[in-house]
């Protein structure tokens, strides 16, 4: 938990020392996906056809699996899904572009070699340059959640038909089966989003994209899960709550009024700007537990993609000898 506190106190104090660059990320690379992350709530009731079609075909498919058509989670999860696809439609291209861009520009302010904090924003070359290897893992982490996902409900599928072949039929059954393919399926999603992010960390550091950084990502997070679910946790209440009051402040009074009031609009800049901030600082929250992992892998013995300290103390070793060899030679042709 002391190691949580600091990562966050450390991260905190880089987000505000680099404010104004981090804020300028915020306000023009993010805020499009912000707002397109937000204004899927308002449009989501005008597609109800598309809603409705997605929904049926994942009722249907959950149904042909053997799961159990009167379980409350699937209906939930039905509902969720086909509103996450949506989401996931509509907001896309923005992905694939602003958000790709902005978390190239707050990896280089974070964690940038060469760079201090509070010093001159990198320039836009490197950012272009970081862009194809991170859309390569941003790609590929799609894949893995998605692989995930399936993985998870291929567990579930085994489950209650076994449960089914034994008899268990009965409600109690369903229902205690249900919630323990919930915890499984949160705690299975919850890690793989945190070695993805992890991931695009590590590809924006190194500048390699694809499998690669996910493998580093897997290997770094592994025996620190606890303070990786840890961290990441304040940032999704964080935007759960900002999505929460985007429902409340802009999505109901636009649906009771039928029409866009100029404060109606203001708030709901306001809010997709601080969910913004909030993206920005989970990507600055990522880069200072890449640090710390790496800090402590060092200092165990090996770290990715560099030498073993035992090497580096060896090296540092051998140098001072020929220093003080060459000191010796000079001290010796000064006597007379």
């Amino acid at each position: 938990m002391e190691e949580t506190r600091r990562i966050l106190r450390r991260s905190v104090h880089a987000f505000l020392q680099d404010y104004q660059a981090f804020a300028s990320t915020a306000a023009l690379l993010v805020f499009p996906v912000a707002a397109s992350v937000l204004l899927s709530q308002v449009l989501a009731p005008h597609s109800s056809p598309l809603l409705e079609a997605i929904r049926a075909r994942l009722g249907a498919l959950f149904v042909a699996a053997g799961f159990p058509a009167s379980s409350e989670l699937f209906a939930y999860l039905n509902l969720k899904f086909s509103q996450t696809l949506f989401s996931f439609a509509l907001t896309f291209p923005f992905t694939l572009t602003f958000l790709v861009l902005a978390k190239a520009a707050a990896i280089q302010l974070a964690c940038g070699r060469g760079r201090r904090l509070g010093g001159p924003a990198p320039p836009m070359s490197s950012l272009l340059r970081l862009y194809p290897p991170l859309l390569r893992t941003h790609l590929c982490n799609a894949l893995v959640l998605l692989s995930a996902n399936a993985s998870v409900f291929a567990l579930l599928f085994v489950a209650f038909n076994a449960t089914g072949l034994l008899g268990l039929t009965s409600d109690e059954a369903a229902l205690c089966l249900s919630a323990a393919g919930a915890v499984v399926y949160s705690v299975v999603l919850a890690n793989a989003l945190v070695a993805c992010n992890m991931a695009v960390v590590i590809s924006g550091v190194e500048g390699s994209g694809g499998l690669l950084p996910i493998l580093k990502a897997c290997l770094l997070v592994r025996g620190r899960a606890a303070t990786a679910l840890t961290l990441a946790l304040p940032a999704n209440l964080f935007m759960a709550t900002a999505e929460a009051l985007f429902q409340l402040r802009v999505v109901k009074p636009y649906r009771a009024a039928g029409r866009w009031s100029p404060s109606v609009v203001w708030e709901g800049a306001t809010i997709a700007y601080i969910y913004s901030l909030i993206v920005v600082l989970d990507v600055v929250v990522s880069c200072m537990f890449f640090k710390s992992c790496k800090l402590q892998t060092c200092s165990s013995g090996w770290m990715l993609g560099s030498d073993r300290p035992s090497d580096i103390a060896g090296e540092k070793e051998e140098e001072n000898a020929a220093v003080t060899s060459a000191v010796i030679r000079l001290k010796l042709q000064e006597l007379p």
